[in-house]
């Protein structure tokens, strides 16, 4: 049992439970911020996770980037600094104590505009941003994020206070343990900075013939440089993140679009349909139709189950 959690956690709990009715993912009216309910441990599954704050109210969960694990429970908030592949699954949750989270995305310019008026106490050393830092919630984020949950009863009040809190919860990030890597993420001209930059545009132009060169040119580094700095933040290669974001809209598109595999590949930006079965294999763990036909045979179960 982890004693990071302080004991009147209670109320996130019951806030999210309230909304959270059954298991799934809930966009809320603060567009910001969702939240998750699983009655049962999931299968690893990557995904990509951009600039948030994730907290878990109850249950465990687990996320691997590279050979990195990070094991996390009720009371430990995690913040992810730039667009990040990882595979992500529930490691503790039961019908009794269902998991329960919520995720709130971050605003890098709200950040850095912050972090310009704000003094620290540290000077900020030039070390790599790591891309995630773990840490337990203190009291102050803690009633900040409770305050924001309790706002979901008071629609006609969102959009006056939201913003108001949410301000309040990055200015307390920056000035707790989360501070010095959402300080790197923003400082002017970093290397940190310039691969988020790159990581931004990656995310507008997978699609298109990528040239490492440019990129690295981008991010005004040599080659070498640009790929060390980028698996120092990001966790992955270059190659191997534009493979991700390339195979996880594929998985997108046979999905929602009814695309066949071929088509997706040629969407996304492949030119070898082999090349592309059997990269996405390798991150899936099986072909794309039987991974496709798997994911609605498990959606209409779940469906099913909770009508």
């Amino acid at each position: 049992m982890i004693s990071t959690a302080r004991s009147d956690i209670g109320e996130l709990v019951s806030l999210i439970d309230k909304i959270a009715q059954t298991d799934g993912d809930y966009d809320t009216p603060i567009p910001a911020l969702k939240l998750r309910r699983c009655s049962s441990t999931t299968d690893p599954k990557p995904c990509i996770y951009g600039l948030g704050l994730v907290l878990i109210v109850q249950g465990r969960k687990r996320i691997t980037r590279g050979d990195e694990i990070f094991d996390y429970g009720a009371g430990q908030s995690l913040i992810t600094t730039v667009d990040m592949p990882v595979v992500a699954y529930v490691t503790c949750a039961s019908a009794a104590e269902p998991f329960l989270g919520m995720w709130l995305e971050l605003d890098a310019r709200l950040i850095a505009q912050l972090a310009a008026e704000m003094e620290f106490a540290t000077p900020l050393h030039a070390s790599t941003m790591q891309g995630i830092s773990l840490m337990a919630l203190d009291a102050g984020l803690q009633d900040a994020l409770t305050r924001l949950l309790r706002l979901l009863a008071e629609p006609s009040l969102i959009p006056l206070l939201a913003p108001l809190i949410q301000q309040e919860i990055v200015i307390r990030l920056l000035n707790g343990g989360h501070g010095p890597n959402l300080r790197r993420l923003v400082a002017i001209g970093s290397p940190n900075q310039q691969i988020a930059k790159v990581v931004t545009w990656l995310k507008q132009h997978y699609t298109e013939n990528v040239l490492m060169d440019d990129l690295a040119a981008k991010a005004h580094m040599s080659p070498s440089s640009f790929r060390q700095h980028f698996r120092a933040v990001v966790g992955v290669s270059p190659l191997q993140y534009l493979k991700n974001l390339r195979l996880l809209d594929a998985r997108q598109l046979m999905l929602n679009e009814n695309l066949d595999a071929g088509s997706a590949a040629t969407r996304v930006g492949y030119e070898s349909a082999s090349q592309f079965s059997r990269e996405y294999s390798r991150l899936f763990g099986e072909p794309p139709n039987r991974d496709i036909k798997r994911m609605r045979e498990s959606t209409w179960t779940r469906d099913r189950h909770s009508h």
